[in-house]
């Protein structure tokens, strides 16, 4: 399915093809206080109509996913990163898709604080 993503202010905009049933809540120090439900593709599924260049990022701890986020309204509509092959993906933020209900979606736990 293809669903429209962005910030609040409209300046991130992005579409992404994904099946998205199933997310992950992680409890480490940002996505626990950003809110975030993760849905995890691969790059080649997202579609940026915004320029990389006119988004703010912000890395931490081993510094290997770009938390993206908009330098306007501040909401981070995903981040990017590497999976364990070395394949670039995108961690989308459901709660900044269009027509998506989180209630609706299966969540699975995952203990990032621990790592």
């Amino acid at each position: 399915m293809n669903y429209k993503g962005g910030c609040h202010c409209g300046r991130v905009a992005f579409e992404v093809e994904a099946d998205i049933a199933k997310v992950v809540e992680c409890n480490c120090s940002i996505c626990s206080k950003k809110g975030h439900l993760l849905a995890f593709v691969p790059a080649a599924s997202v579609t940026l109509h915004t320029p990389e260049s006119a988004l703010s990022t912000y890395t931490f701890n081993t510094h290997r996913i770009r938390h993206q986020f908009c330098p306007v309204c501040g909401i981070a509509p995903f981040g990017r990163g590497t999976d364990r092959t070395g394949n670039a993906t995108f961690a989308i933020n459901v709660r900044c898709l269009e027509g998506v209900d989180p209630h609706a979606l299966e969540i699975q736990a995952f203990d990032g604080r621990s790592l």
